[in-house]
Parts: C-alpha cells; structure tokens; sequence
C-alpha cells in the first residue's frame, strides 16, 4: 500500500513522514514535493521521491499515480480552494481511495478568517466521493514561537486576546495523529477536532514562567497597540492584518474547541506543554 505525504518537507509533512517511517517501510511512502532536490534525505532512507506543486496541477497526476492514500496538507493562503480542488480532482483520476486533510477549528461554522477555505475544501472532499478524513488542527504551540523568545529575554507575555482559550499543541502530537489516521483503520469518513487542553494566554505563559524558571508576565493590550508593537519589532506591513487578527479570532473563542478527538487518534494523551515548551527551548 502507497501512502503518500503533500508538502514532505514542510515543517509538519516531514514529521509526518517521520512518523510513518516508525510503522511503515520506507518503500510504502511517497513524499510529494515541489523541489525534489529538498528531499534528498528521504529517498537516502528510501522513500520515494515525487515532484507535486499545487500551484502547478499538471504535477499532480504523475505524483499521485499508484498512490492508495493521501495526506493533503493545507497549502498557504492565496489561491488555496482552487490548488486543493485540483489536488482532489487529480487523486480522483489517479484512483486514490483515502484522503486525509489538514483543516481548521469548527471549519463548517468558524467565523475564523482562516476558516472559509478549509470549509469549501472539505465540501470539496466530501463532493469528491473519496473516502476521507478530516483533521481540524487547532493550533501549534510552536506558532508562538516569536513571542515565547520574546519573554524569554524579559519582554512581556504581549497578547490582545484577552479571556480567549486555545487548544495548542505540539506538531509532533498532530504528525502523530496524521500518521496513525493513515495507517490504522476505523478513519473513513470522520472528522476530528485535533484540540489540546484549552489555555488562555495567562495560562499557557505561565506554564512557560515553571518551564523557564523565569518571571513572564502577561500584557493584556488592544488589537491597535498590538499592531503597533508587531509593526515596531519588525513584522512586515503585510503580514499585520494576519498576526492581529489570529489574536482578534482567539478573543472572539475561534479556537476555543473542546474535543476528547486528540487523544483518540493519538491512543495517549497529547504531550504535556511543559515537554512541549523543553523541546522548543532546546531546539531554539
């Protein structure tokens, strides 16, 4: 059986295939990438290597010739429905018989900007009539990298989420989750809200301040006067309207989701922050 990985050496893809490669051989894996040159070190460890760009559909059949189940990775904003559309179609004609997809909290319902693309791609999915399953990743500790390193070198815990709560965890547990949906039966057609314990900001800093063993206080600020320090720390102009309103989304409950789902896939509970936050310490 060909179980094949979109975006393999993206920061998740690739600890999906690390995952797989724990219960698979190596030669059932195919990572599905742009620049297969970037993939070296996974046809060394045998896996097979094939160029698939959303962006150009015309990849797709090639890529996903043979292919028996499929782990579709969100690709980023932008063109986002159409590039998933065209990789359903192509695993459609390619006669893959599973599909898994990396989707967003609550997708049907979220008021979430990010949310409206990961809806029409799951109605997409289901219209397809390929057996499926859907992951709602709720959000990856790992996002708040920026402002973890910030705290760490003795700013505030800056936040205008306010009483928001929040499912983080690790991208390993959800590359775990991923795997196990691809590799175990009793997935078809589900879907999973992937939440860890919901956190507000205060919380989850202060499970940093035990971790560090350092003071991180939290600032309670306005979504104005966090555009404004996001803006003076260098986040470029662009990218402001994204950074505010992910902290508008956690105000407003976008990812409040509360769900037993994630440790069902993974068979164990999600990996406590206080691992989660020693791992990112130690990789930072």
């Amino acid at each position: 059986m060909k179980i094949l990985v979109t975006g393999a050496t993206g920061q998740l893809g690739s600890l999906v295939v690390e995952q797989l490669l724990q219960s698979v051989p190596a030669s059932d894996i195919v990572a599905s990438v742009r620049d297969p040159k970037k993939a070296e070190h996974l046809s060394a460890k045998g896996v097979e290597v094939r160029e698939g760009d959303f962006a150009r559909p015309e990849t797709l059949a090639s890529a996903f010739a043979g292919v028996d189940k499929l782990l579709m990775i969100s690709t980023s904003p932008g063109n986002r429905v159409a590039e998933h559309q065209a990789a359903i179609d192509a695993a459609k004609a390619a006669g893959v018989s599973f599909i898994a997809y990396t989707s967003a909290p609550n997708a049907q319902e979220s008021t979430f900007f990010l949310t409206e693309d990961h809806r029409q791609t799951e109605d997409a999915l289901v219209a397809s009539g390929i057996t499926y399953a859907i992951l709602r990743n709720n959000w990856y500790l790992e996002n708040e990298m920026g402002t973890i390193q910030a705290a760490l070198q003795g700013a505030p815990w800056l936040t205008s989420a306010g009483n928001g709560k929040v499912g983080w965890a690790i991208r390993r547990d959800y590359a775990e989750a991923a795997a196990n949906v691809l590799t175990h039966e009793g997935h078809n057609n589900k879907v999973y809200e992937l939440s860890g314990p919901l956190l507000t900001q205060e919380e989850l800093a202060a499970i940093l301040a035990e971790v560090s063993g350092k003071d991180i206080p939290v600032q309670q600020v306005d979504d104005a006067t966090y555009e404004q320090v996001m803006k003076e720390a260098g986040v470029p102009a662009d990218a402001l309207p994204f950074v505010v309103g992910i902290q508008t989304a956690i105000r407003e409950g976008s990812l409040a989701v509360e769900s037993q789902d994630f440790a069902k896939v993974l068979g164990h509970p999600n990996t406590p922050l206080q691992e989660g936050f020693r791992e990112i310490l130690n990789q930072a």
